[in-house]
């Protein structure tokens, strides 16, 4: 389990940002602590007063909300009692014990987690200290409560680092319901920061778990004569949809020429972390053949999206492992001759022995034949990364969410950012 703490002076802004989720469906009110009334009998400005009326009650502290999420490894299903059961234990162990909280479980990611919405003054108008809170009480409280109920756990030096990355607030980037550049930016900011790739077309495995990819433009277009890069949107069939934005625009500069620097350096440190991902393909098909589907969603368990990659006819050419707990990118060829896409179809169930080789012999022909119709020679045809992608819409990226323990400026901020609105006026009127 990991806890991300943030500490914010809006009650207002944060509990905007979990009503949004519910009013989409992406999250549900499990429950209102410490309230005079049940979560589901009330609406957005009895859930805000409760907690209001406390910080009316000190109007010196400017930081008066406690915003933390607690997530969960993807192997984990907790019931919502079990999850009542966490939040309440979780505030009482950092000192909030008793202080009315309202709980929102949410649903846009593939791990399960949890969103705590409180406030830190309390009924005497006395104020619960959160300097350092991520990183004191908090992490103190998770590693208890891993213990306590046997979760999968996140506290080791190793899995911090791992998971120390600035998050990917966006999840999925999808054209049309955000700033695309804005979007773009931060995807590609987690991705060249922390992602070891040696090829453009390995980095585009990672930008396209996220909907977007890095394109070099077509043949002969300006674009591909000048060596350049834009980035494009990519909807839920790898189609490439908007207007694409130059790499010199964003501000890390992520162009085809610092890019190919990355890529030299990356490809000697990538060398000795083959063994885990080998490891899990192995472990995966231990028990016999598998279809590819199940293969992917097992290596999904281990922090590893395998990316297929097809040419316009559908035929798999090749297959990229993505190991999100080591920030690598492997082609199969990479890890092994038994890693490669032939000899995966080959060990899965829903490619028989045999039928690489027929997939191979079947696009060599087509790329032949096409070649003749076109000049009367052979030539190789190398397919569109865009229209190869074959993305899967359902993509489980663990440590995407799951950040180091600390109160660090992450996701739930700048999405609250955009909930603001310009406060209105009220008359108050004297007692009396």
């Amino acid at each position: 389990m990991v806890a991300v703490v943030h500490t914010h002076k809006s009650l207002r802004d944060c509990l905007n940002y979990n009503e949004r989720k519910v009013q989409t469906g992406l999250a549900v009110c499990l429950e209102a602590g410490f309230y005079p009334m049940d979560a589901a009998d009330m609406n957005f400005h009895q859930k805000l007063r409760r907690l209001e009326l406390l910080t009316e009650l000190n109007q010196r502290t400017k930081v008066n909300t406690l915003h933390v999420s607690l997530n969960f490894h993807p192997s984990e299903k907790p019931s919502e009692d079990l999850l009542k059961e966490i939040a309440e234990v979780y505030l009482e162990k950092i000192g909030f014990g008793g202080q009315p909280y309202l709980l929102y479980q949410h649903f846009d990611a593939r791990h399960p987690h949890i969103h705590l919405l409180t406030t830190n003054i309390k009924a005497d108008g006395s104020a619960i200290n959160m300097h350092n809170i991520g990183r004191n009480q908090s992490k103190q409280a998770r590693q208890e409560i891993e213990l306590r109920y046997g979760l999968v756990q996140a506290g080791n030096a190793e899995q911090d680092a791992v998971l120390r990355f600035k998050p990917v607030n966006v999840g999925r980037a999808l054209y049309g319901r955000m700033e695309t550049k804005k979007a773009m930016n931060g995807i590609i900011n987690v991705v060249t920061d922390q992602y070891r790739f040696s090829s453009l077309a390995q980095f585009n495995a990672v930008l396209g778990l996220y909907n977007l990819v890095a394109d070099t433009g077509s043949e002969g277009s300006r674009v591909n004569r000048h060596k350049g890069l834009v980035f494009r949107m990519l909807d839920e069939q790898g189609n490439k949809v908007g207007v694409p934005i130059k790499a010199s625009d964003f501000a890390s500069k992520p162009t085809l020429k610092n890019l190919q620097v990355r890529f030299a350096k990356n490809e000697s440190l990538k060398l000795e972390r083959k063994a885990r991902v080998a490891n899990a393909v192995n472990m995966a098909l231990l028990n016999g053949a598998v279809s590819l589907e199940v293969l992917k969603e097992r290596l999904r368990e281990k922090g590893i999206d395998l990316v297929i990659r097809q040419n316009a006819e559908g035929l798999i050419y090749g297959l990229t492992y993505v190991d999100h707990q080591q920030k690598i990118v492997f082609n199969g060829s990479e890890l092994g001759k038994a890693f490669s896409a032939k000899a995966i179809l080959e060990r899965c169930n829903n490619v028989v022995a045999g039928e690489g080789k027929k997939q191979n012999g079947e696009r060599v022909k087509r790329v032949r034949q096409a070649g003749r119709a076109k000049t009367g020679e052979t030539r190789e045809f190398i397919p569109d990364f865009g229209r190869a992608a074959g993305l899967d819409g359902d993509v489980s990226r663990f440590a995407e969410a799951l950040l180091v323990d600390g109160d660090t400026a992450g996701g739930m901020d700048q999405e609250l950012k955009r909930t603001r609105r310009k406060k209105k006026k009220r008359l108050r009127i004297s007692p009396g």
